[in-house]
């Protein structure tokens, strides 16, 4: 006998099967395992997170003073009410959805620690082969699905995105982006510069404003914010008056999305007003000879980009008592101080945080194969920004840019649920979005049109994306005020979907 045949063989790798696999135990994947437990019952499934622990974005991002930029009554899931202040901290946020988990008894459906590497679908077996790597062990874990729910959110979690500019390793401080801040950063008695405009550098200002010697903001160009204080009145009257939490979530939730579809309306109707008004409101915390044109004057129409909610004006506050500023101007070079800038001025820190938006990551890094051939994602056409040409049995999700995340997580939930229910009465086991008879013509363009929203990162990845029609149904909309009635009324038996 020879040695080799003396060697042990080794055991056949174990494969679960479930009717669903959810990608994430983000706001998705946790809503999402919530509406297939309560409206698919019987329905076996599991929920795949890379991390450690539940939370997505809200355990990645560590960086000082990390909050939502859309309100908890509408951001927080339908059904657990909210009973914060409507502007939220990342651990606020986690505690909510943690007490999600243990009242539905959903942490027995989540695995952590698996990072999903591929998944294969086979029309010859109907089914998804999922193969992930345990983070703990580096063993492979294999599963199969029926059905693949996508909820791995949209912007690479390792790493964000920061421009190469001149002279960078000239720099003698530290360079840090909010995606990977370091556990022991210390800006105490320091020098910062934020480079950035959005919510994130909005957010790390006042932040950290307080310990340092000073921070400036150094912005390309201006962004709108809307400043308010972090309360809501309703919520805090119907609370007085004895009202149950539940009634609360819901009557604030609808009177929050009723003002947000008025402002969202006028946005686009009447730029100049709402334009004006989004400026009154700096303006009154930074008085009246502060340069708003320069600062806080965007060459945009509002919402065409995300408007940051200021909870309680702080960054303004920040910038009125001394501690914070503003510069908007280009980068011409960094130096080993600091940054040049175009206009000559020079910029002197001792840590420079880049607040310069994330990488668009449509697929989660999962190598996604179709019968044997790997998935072009930018070559299929959406429905309705959730399925796809030529691919079976799997949803996206991906929220609005104007309304909070979750609105548009839950009407996909709703979505699903009722395909998958749908799909068994009809005893089918695939279903297919493909364009029909009268869309073989349709023109098609790219999957957002650019000049109704255009943040950066998705300027950048716009070649990564699905195309989208010229209809409804091959669109992703971003109107959650009409979505709300038109997804629960979608045709499942519309020639769009093909079933087998």
């Amino acid at each position: 006998m020879s040695d080799t045949a003396t060697l042990a063989r080794p055991a056949a790798q174990k494969t679960e099967h479930f009717d669903v696999l959810i990608v994430g135990a983000g706001i998705s994947g946790v809503g999402g395992a919530y509406h297939l437990a309560t409206q698919c019952p019987g329905t076996s499934f599991v929920v795949l997170e890379g991390l450690e622990s539940f939370g997505g974005t809200w355990i990645t991002h560590k960086y000082p003073g990390i909050r939502s930029d859309s309100d908890l009554y509408t951001f927080g899931y339908r059904f657990k009410p909210w009973t914060g202040a409507p502007i939220a901290t990342a651990d606020e946020i986690l505690t909510y959805m943690g007490e999600a988990i243990e009242e539905n008894h959903l942490d027995k459906h989540i695995r952590y620690k698996h990072q999903i590497k591929s998944a294969e679908w086979s029309s010859k077996d109907n089914r998804w082969t999922i193969e992930a790597t345990r983070t703990d062990t580096g063993e492979t874990a294999r599963f199969t699905a029926s059905f693949l729910w996508m909820c791995q959110g949209y912007y690479r979690h390792s790493e964000g995105y920061t421009p190469k500019w001149k002279g960078m390793d000239k720099y003698k401080g530290k360079i840090v982006h909010p995606q990977t801040w370091p556990e022991n950063l210390d800006y105490k008695g320091k020098n910062v510069i934020i480079i950035g405009s959005g919510a994130t550098a909005a957010t790390l200002a006042p932040a950290i404003a307080a310990d340092c010697t000073h921070v400036t903001v150094l912005q390309r160009s201006p962004t709108y914010f809307i400043a308010g204080r972090n309360e809501n009145d309703l919520a805090n009257t119907l609370r007085q008056i004895g009202i149950k939490e539940e009634w609360i979530h819901e009557i604030v939730r609808r009177k929050i999305l009723f003002d947000q579809d008025v402002f969202t309306r006028r946005a686009l109707n009447e730029p100049e007003a709402v334009k004006q008004e989004l400026l009154a409101g700096v303006r009154a915390y930074l008085g009246p000879d502060y340069d708003i044109e320069q600062h806080f004057t965007p060459a945009y129409r509002p919402w065409r980009q995300r408007i940051a909610f200021v909870p309680d004006g702080d960054l303004f506050q920040g910038i009125k008592a001394g501690k914070a500023s503003m510069v908007t101007d280009q980068i011409e070079t960094f130096t080993e101080k600091g940054i040049l800038l175009a206009s000559g001025q020079e910029l002197e820190a001792d840590i420079i945080i880049t607040a310069t938006g994330f990488n668009l990551n449509a697929l989660g890094d999962i190598n996604l194969i179709i019968d044997g051939k790997p998935l072009d994602f930018a070559k299929t056409v959406t429905y309705r920004g959730m399925m796809f040409t030529g691919v079976p049995n799997m949803v996206w999700v991906f929220g609005y840019f104007r309304a909070s995340w979750t609105l548009r997580a839950d009407l996909v939930a709703d979505f699903v649920c009722r395909l998958l229910n749908h799909m068994k009465k009809k005893g089918v086991r695939r279903v297919t979005p493909a364009l029909r008879p009268e869309d073989k013509d349709m023109p098609l363009s790219t999957w957002i049109d650019p000049e109704n929203f255009n943040p950066g990162y998705l300027m950048r990845g716009m070649h990564l994306l699905p195309k989208r029609g010229n209809k409804p149904e091959w669109q992703h909309s971003q109107d959650y005020w009409a979505e709300k009635d038109q997804l629960p009324a979608i045709n499942l038996d519309d020639a769009a979907f093909v079933y087998q």
